[in-house]
């Protein structure tokens, strides 16, 4: 019998899904048109907020753009891709997170139209790895060099962080804050790593009334109400180990039928940790951190020797603590020695309606607090974010040694000066030069919308005033005109714009390699495209 030559052919389970070809490569697209449009109206000073409501109920208001993308839960594949690109520049920059996402979904919309003009994939993936290769030489050639010891300058990157954030009205403060934050933890190497500054929150009093505290605040407060509360240049233990009776790793039955022996059981209990307490008190510690559990009687022999304690401290509190007082986190209390104790001032202080530790005046202290104070939980939690924007701007400034200016004035004259290299090209690579140049101006225009100007008037004046009114033509969105930002004081550093092209280059090349996507799955796990039913 005679093969039907029709009969089809399945290679894929049932259930799974494929989209190839133009089909995909619009789908996808789509996907990262759609997560950049979520996070373009947050950009700039006049940007607006999201508010994210989880299925707990709990409330997120902020225009923090990787805050916004993660708790958003992302399902469609490209939009992950499009997270990821937030989530890098988070962890390199801490700041230049919508940016990144915008251009990326700008660069995805230039080469939609391009493939709508028959131009090849490959052909645009190279014209655009062509500009990012000469964008970032530009970027180089245009920044800023700045001085060893530019207070002013580093103030005033963080400001521009904070503009347009709920940390605004007190920018000015905050930001010195975070200056002088980031110069107490620089060692002699140079080197800056931002986790031994520590961002306190605590709900009460006005953003204005934050305050950088030279040495660690603990949220914890004293075991024992008989332990001092303030304890002057005291020596500093840390302990990794319980002031307790340790129990057996596995059940054990201990039969006691003498009332004697009940009671010697109880007075060895005792005695052991009595000895725990002798040693704390032999080496002269006055001030012991517990990352583990206190006993209760540990707690009353501790008071009775003047010992004040904190228990079940943070690990990175204790890290942090022994870079700020000196200290070595001891493991076993029998190793304790006089050469493992710090030194600092410690201090139980009320704030708000709790009490905290504030262990401060710490010689030559290589970790330090910065108490963001608030009225809300939700206006804490903004605040913070802009605060850990600034100190990332602050410290990239000061490890690159290399600035630029904001308020879409870079972005325009790289724009331009791509578009004149685009002109030296042969070819149809020319054409996505001119695209991903085209893409770049995404940055002003948006800055423009969201602050209800006309994106097409201001970013012409801005090209028209490049060279001739001003070295760096900014859109000050509060006049609504052009202006030298430069001269007002609005400073990125180099490496949010190179980190953000790079990043955004990189996703976009490879969203345009993908012709075929292939999900397996049943009915509903399979991701759906965006706007599909």
């Amino acid at each position: 019998m005679a093969e039907n030559p029709n009969q089809p052919v399945y290679i894929l389970p049932e259930g799974a899904t494929r989209d190839y070809g133009k089909t995909a490569q619009k789908n996808n697209i789509l996907a990262a048109k759609l997560v950049a449009e979520t996070v373009r109206t947050t950009l700039g000073p006049k940007g607006m907020d999201k508010m994210l409501v989880d299925s707990l109920g709990d409330v997120i208001t902020t225009n923090d753009g990787v805050t916004i993308l993660e708790e958003m839960s992302i399902e469609h594949p490209v939009g992950k891709m499009i997270v990821e690109i937030a989530k890098t520049q988070e962890n390199e920059v801490g700041d230049g997170t919508t940016t990144a996402v915008v251009l990326a979904g700008e660069f995805m919309k230039e080469a939609e139209e391009l493939l709508d003009n028959k131009i090849h994939p490959t052909v645009i993936i190279k014209g655009y790895r062509l500009a990012a290769e000469k964008a970032k030489q530009i970027l180089e050639q245009i920044s800023i060099d700045i001085g060893n010891k530019d207070g002013p300058l580093l103030k005033k990157i963080g400001m521009t962080a904070m503009t347009g954030k709920g940390a605004e009205n007190a920018k000015e403060q905050l930001s010195e804050l975070a200056v002088r934050a980031i110069k107490a933890i620089i060692d002699e190497d140079k080197n800056i790593d931002i986790e031994n500054i520590k961002l306190e929150k605590k709900v009460g009093d006005a953003v204005s009334d934050s305050q950088l505290i030279n040495g660690i605040i603990l949220d914890k407060e004293k075991v024992h109400a008989q332990m001092p509360r303030v304890v002057t240049n005291g020596k500093i233990a840390l302990l990794d180990s319980a002031l307790e009776i340790k129990n057996t790793e596995i059940d054990a039955k201990i039969q006691i039928t003498d009332p004697e022996k009940l009671q010697q059981f109880l007075d060895m209990e005792e005695d052991m940790i009595r000895k725990m307490i002798d040693k704390v008190v032999y080496v002269g510690a006055k001030v012991v951190f517990c990352q583990k559990g206190i006993d209760d009687l540990a707690q009353h022999y501790l008071a009775k020797h003047g010992i004040y304690a904190c228990r079940r401290v943070k690990k990175s509190d204790m890290e942090k603590l022994a870079r700020a007082t000196g200290a070595n986190i001891v493991t076993n209390i029998e190793n304790l020695g006089k050469d493992d104790l710090g030194s600092g001032n410690v201090e139980e202080k009320k704030v708000g309606d709790e009490a905290m530790t504030f262990i401060t005046d710490c010689k030559k202290a290589k970790s330090v607090t910065l108490l963001i104070r608030g009225g809300t939980e939700h206006v804490i939690d903004e605040v913070k974010r802009a605060m850990e924007d600034a100190i990332g701007d602050i410290a990239s400034a000061v490890k690159g040694r290399k600035v630029v200016s904001g308020a879409g004035a870079v972005e325009t004259i790289l724009a331009l000066k791509l578009k004149n290299y685009a002109n030296t090209l042969s070819g149809r690579e020319q054409l996505a030069v001119q695209a991903y140049a085209n893409a770049i101006e995404i940055i002003p225009k948006t800055i423009a919308e969201n602050a209800g100007l006309d994106p097409i008037d201001i970013v012409t004046s801005m090209k028209s005033a490049l060279g001739k009114k001003f070295d760096w033509p900014g859109i000050n969105v509060f006049t609504g005109k052009v202006m030298d930002a430069w001269k007002e004081g609005i400073i990125e550093p180099l490496k949010i714009k190179t980190q953000a092209l790079s990043a955004a280059t990189e996703v976009a090349v490879m969203i345009l390699r993908i012709d075929d996507v292939i999900a397996t799955g049943k009915g509903n796990d399979v991701p759906q495209s965006p706007g599909m039913e």
